[in-house]
């Protein structure tokens, strides 16, 4: 199942690894720090301030979903 993340994004449910809000981000600074080193992964698809970030096994997402959104995508079953 791929689920929007933002922009024209699918992902595929199986591929991520967090989906994290805003707060949480700024909240720690482990994550802070790693999202500092993987910054050549990070693609912003919020066109302001985003409001969740996706981890992926190859990308990182800042989306303009809220991360409630994105888990209520992650958990509906496919049509």
């Amino acid at each position: 199942m791929y689920i929007h993340v933002g922009e024209d994004i699918l992902v595929r449910s199986k591929d991520i690894i967090a989906i994290l809000d805003k707060r949480s981000v700024h909240s720690s600074k482990a994550i802070v720090e790693f999202l500092e080193r993987r910054n050549q992964s990070i693609i912003n698809l919020a066109k302001g301030s985003y409001k969740s970030v996706v981890i992926t096994t190859k990308k990182i997402y800042f989306s303009p979903l809220a991360s409630s959104t994105l888990k209520k995508r992650s958990t509906q079953s496919a049509i």
